[in-house]
């Protein structure tokens, strides 16, 4: 027989407010063994809510999900014991020391006495807080707690880790130091749920990516298989008014199949050819004397899937993101 997805939900859905708020509404996930998974969503998509179900915290109100084979309201108990979960906030005891934390939940696991206090030794080491080790966790940083949030979830080798935007709020180094992590343990062979915001993450980290919005998943691919389902070019003009970002937008709208996009000054008009149709825009906005500030053009990024999708652009500081997390990654890359 083949090996059991990791995770395979049908039809989920979940119903919160006496029925006013579908959180899930048929949702659908498959994740193969060894593979990173990220699923991507604007606030309120319902993200959040497929990991606590999944993580057996909530249960669904129609539909079926597996952990490793093990149906998640049927088996609780044992999807528990193959899967960590490590959510937006860390939530180790800040009175306890990094060693009485790993050490606590070893003990919660079950794992044999004499086996708790080397696999927090190991653990403390392979997420470089050993230094830390005997400090309480109220002196570490956001980083470092995050960290040790995740070597928590790993305490019991889980075979299947879910990660619920774990980097957000981090500065750019110490998500460089949690996706070099989260590689070496994909690399191990774990399985890893990623949701997260930061689109630049799911683009280094995720075999595949399933977007998800008000409850249902709207895409699923590959990082390259949903950028050239977009197009192959985005244009991006910056005119001198919101109201002249419209009026362009109308003007050009028959150059693309995509529906143009204006926020406040700005339109962005994703094409086939990119070149031709940036010189035929040109010649009309000019004939319309309608005046452009500047002009880009750039391949299809993640972004831009999430906009063309949701219709919004995500809530991240992608320039930030992509100045300072995208370059020191790559040269993080290049180092090893």
């Amino acid at each position: 027989m083949s090996e059991p997805l990791a995770v395979d939900a049908h039809g989920l859905t979940k119903i919160f407010s006496k029925g006013s708020v579908k959180a899930l509404d048929g949702f659908d996930l498959e994740v193969p063994t060894g593979q990173v998974v990220g699923l991507l969503g604007p606030n309120g998509a319902g993200k959040t809510t497929a990991v606590r179900i999944l993580s057996t915290i909530i249960r669904p109100d129609a539909g079926s999900a597996t952990i490793m084979g093990h149906d998640v309201v049927k088996h609780a108990a044992r999807v528990r014991r193959v899967i960590g979960l490590a959510g937006q906030y860390a939530t180790v005891d800040e009175h306890l020391t990094g060693t009485e934390n790993l050490s606590m939940v070893g003990s919660l696991c079950h794992l044999p006495r004499v086996d708790v206090k080397p696999r927090a030794k190991e653990l403390l080491e392979q997420f470089g807080l050993a230094d830390a080790a005997d400090r309480p966790a109220s002196t570490y940083s956001g980083g470092m707690r995050r960290r040790l949030d995740l070597a928590a979830a790993l305490v019991a080798r889980p075979p299947v880790l879910f990660l619920d935007e774990p980097t957000t709020g981090l500065d750019p180094q110490s998500r460089i130091g949690l996706w070099d992590v989260i590689e070496a343990l994909v690399k191990g062979g774990t399985t890893v749920l990623l949701t997260t915001q930061y689109l630049e993450e799911a683009d280094r980290l995720a075999d595949r990516i399933v977007v998800i919005n008000s409850g249902k998943v709207i895409a699923n691919g590959t990082p390259a298989e949903l950028k050239a389902d977009l197009g192959t070019t985005v244009l991006e003009f910056t005119l001198d008014t919101p109201e002249r970002a419209q009026e362009a937008a109308a003007l050009l709208s028959d150059l693309s199949a995509k529906v143009a996009h204006v926020d406040g000054n700005l339109l962005e008009l994703t094409v086939e050819q990119g070149p031709p149709v940036a010189a035929e825009s040109l010649r009309r906005l000019d004939a319309a004397h309608i005046d452009l500030l500047g002009l880009s053009l750039h391949e299809p990024s993640l972004d831009d899937v999430f906009l063309a999708l949701t219709g919004q652009k995500t809530e991240v500081d992608t320039e930030a993101l992509t100045e300072g997390v995208t370059r020191r990654g790559r040269k993080a890359k290049e180092s090893t």
